[in-house]
């Protein structure tokens, strides 16, 4: 039956059909963006992770200019001529002329000794000299007659022969006798306590009256004289650094008296050999004291300026890897890949190391190395593509050294 009311619900059938298709190519193609930008976002996020997984490092070139490092050490100072002032001769002091803090001059007279003993020594010296000079003259007397004799038969040649060397005797034994009067006299000559050079009495350990004794045979020191214009230092320098404080090292000194106040000074010698009790070379420095502020005996603290090791590297501290393997540093190849170096420090200023070994000036150190870092793990450089920074950053590297 095809009446009218069939044909007119024809139409909406097919509307109907154009929605539903029109509904599922929307919902298709909703579905296909949805799975193109899901693989899209997992894709970035791929790469993303790959790029981050290469890590960023920022990186140095090991330097070869000097650094300026100072070492400070306790020393003491000691006069640059010290000379305690013995007894040479027995008595008792008779005065002295220069108690502490004098100053005197080469030869001037510090005190004198009374010498009894001494004295009767060199009158009993003298008599027996004349004895013996006594002795010698008659015996030359003698002597000279028996030879005027020998010529004829009165005398036996025996005879003169014997009055010749008792003559010879006596010459000897005058001059023995001279010889200890001589000896007396230089004794004598000690009584007086002079003063070696110029400089300062530093110490008086005698009064009047006091008994003297010899001072090999267990006298003590009566007087000291330092000469103080100039003053040694003396400093002990551990191992390791006496090869950076060579002869001609400038110091700068300061002692507890004078705070804030700088005394320069300079190494003038090493004891070239290691205490072994204490690991450490003795050096002497000398200061210039002609105000005097400074003074022996004192404490100081010195400041050496040491010197870079010759031929040495320096680069960050940070740049060390310590591990199981040793010290090294990590540096980067041309082809933006890590290689660890093994290196030896030669000296350590705190915030920079110089080595001795282990890598050369073109080398591209990384400042600080990430944890887990090895050989032949990729890096990009801080600031730079990953591309040809490594040969970039070489380049112009080695145009700053040109």
């Amino acid at each position: 039956m095809s009446g009218p009311d069939s044909t007119a619900r024809h139409p909406p059938t097919r509307r109907l059909r154009l929605l539903g298709l029109a509904f599922v190519v929307a919902a298709i193609s909703l579905v296909a963006f949805g799975l193109v930008s899901r693989a899209a976002q997992e894709a970035r996020l791929h790469q993303l992770a790959t790029e981050q997984a290469v890590p960023t490092v920022a990186v140095v070139a090991p330097s070869a200019v000097a650094n300026h490092a100072t070492l400070e050490l306790p020393g003491r100072l000691e006069a640059y001529i010290r000379a305690p002032i013995y007894a040479r001769v027995p008595g008792y002091l008779k005065s002295w002329k220069y108690d502490i803090g004098g100053r005197v001059k080469a030869g001037d007279v510090l005190g004198e000794i009374d010498t009894p003993d001494l004295d009767q020594q060199l009158v009993q010296s003298r008599a027996s000299l004349s004895v013996a000079q006594a002795n010698a003259k008659l015996a030359q007397i003698g002597a000279e007659r028996w030879q005027s004799l020998a010529g004829t038969d009165a005398v036996a040649k025996e005879d003169v022969d014997q009055r010749t060397f008792t003559w010879n005797a006596d010459i000897a034994q005058v001059r023995a006798a001279q010889a200890d009067v001589d000896r007396l006299v230089a004794e004598e000559g000690f009584k007086r306590l002079v003063s070696p050079f110029d400089g300062i009495v530093t110490a008086r350990d005698t009064d009047i009256g006091a008994l003297i004794n010899v001072g090999a045979a267990g006298g003590a020191e009566l007087f000291v004289v330092s000469e103080t214009s100039k003053l040694r230092v003396y400093v002990n320098v551990p191992q390791n650094f006496v090869p950076n404080v060579p002869p001609g090292t400038a110091a700068t000194i300061t002692v507890p008296e004078h705070p804030g106040k700088t005394y320069c000074g300079t190494v003038e010698a090493s004891a070239q050999a290691v205490n072994p009790s204490s690991g450490t070379t003795l050096m002497q420095l000398i200061v210039d004291n002609r105000t005097g502020e400074l003074m022996p005996g004192d404490f100081a603290s010195i400041q050496l300026q040491m010197t870079s090791a010759p031929h040495a590297l320096s680069i960050p501290s940070s740049a060390l890897i310590f591990d199981s393997n040793g010290l090294s540093v990590a540096t980067v190849g041309t082809d933006g890949r890590v290689v660890l170096k093994p290196v030896s420090i030669q000296r350590d200023l705190g915030a920079v190391v110089e080595l001795s070994s282990g890598l050369v000036p073109s080398d591209l150190v990384i400042e600080n190395p990430p944890d887990g870092i090895v050989t032949g793990t990729a890096v990009h450089l801080a600031g730079r593509p990953a591309t040809g920074v490594v040969a970039t950053a070489r380049q112009r590297h080695e145009s700053a050294k040109s």
